[in-house]
């Protein structure tokens, strides 16, 4: 991606937003259930993390529009699950960014698995990339535990998306974890098939390849786990002290103008909080 692009994430992105320019406390913000970790202070038209799933696909093309209706040769990158791919929304996003040809590129993380749904079961399909037929366009799938594969796929589908043309990038890879911490996946999946995929973790796969190529040694490894370590507990110190959001803002973020009928809850919170102060 350009600096000048557009992210529109899900919740499993934030490498990518951190390369983009979205801070660690921004992140730890969000996550705190605090909305002003989405004010981004470097990418300021990346969208911000989408929690419904697919919901953010139309959300893509609309933006995809607008950069085409201003004419700027910019573009814009959705990223989804292979879970994503089977919500009416994905499939509408595909049908509007064929028909209206807009700048922008889905790429699908395909691990295998919608939380205790296995790919077998969420579609017929032989691939997800090749559901980017239906819009009228093409998908390329490739192999998402290779860091240069998928780099360079989603590097010609962005080339393509300037010029007007839509894509699909299906990365297949693979869950290793429990979908989340309140996910048990030694309930639906075998030991052995998640021991048997470990060799393909991408960052093990990087790290043997930089290390064949002599670009990669340990004394490297072990200064930039400091250096990120370091990040991340200052971030988190800096994260603990933020002062809190004032109580309003849950009203005065969510409209432009402020339904009369809310006015009195306003009121009523702005005095609780005045009473606390």
């Amino acid at each position: 991606m350009c600096a000048d692009d557009v992210l529109v994430p899900s919740f499993r992105e934030h490498g990518a937003q951190l390369w983009r320019g979205v801070t660690p406390v921004e992140l730890l913000l969000f996550w705190g259930g605090d909305e002003r970790g989405s004010d981004f202070s470097g990418p300021r038209e990346d969208f911000p993390v989408s929690i419904p799933i697919g919901s953010h696909a139309p959300h893509a093309a609309g933006a995809a529009l607008a950069l085409k209706l201003r004419g700027e040769r910019r573009a814009v990158v959705c990223v989804l699950g292979d879970g994503a791919t089977s919500k009416g929304d994905f499939y509408e996003a595909l049908n509007l960014a064929g028909v209206w040809e807009l700048p922008v590129v889905y790429v699908i993380n395909n691990n295998q698995w919608a939380i205790s749904v296995p790919r077998s079961k969420q579609s017929a399909a032989r691939t997800l990339a090749q559901k980017a037929i239906a819009g009228g366009f093409d998908g390329v799938q490739v192999d998402g535990n290779d860091v240069l594969a998928v780099r360079d796929a989603v590097g010609r589908a962005l080339e393509h998306a300037r010029q007007g043309t839509p894509g699909v990038v299906e990365c297949e890879t693979y869950r290793l974890c429990d979908h989340t911490t309140a996910d048990d996946a030694t309930r639906y999946r075998d030991a052995a098939e998640v021991s048997a995929r470990w060799k393909e973790e991408p960052i093990l796969r990087l790290r043997n390849y930089l290390v064949a190529a002599n670009a990669w040694d340990k004394q490297r490894e072990l200064a930039t786990r400091a250096e990120c370590t370091k990040e991340i507990e200052e971030a988190s110190t800096a994260y603990l002290e933020y002062p809190p959001a004032a109580p309003t803002d849950m009203f005065d973020y969510l409209f432009e103008t402020l339904p009369a009928a809310l006015m009195p809850e306003r009121r009523a919170v702005a005095n609780e909080g005045n009473a606390d102060a």
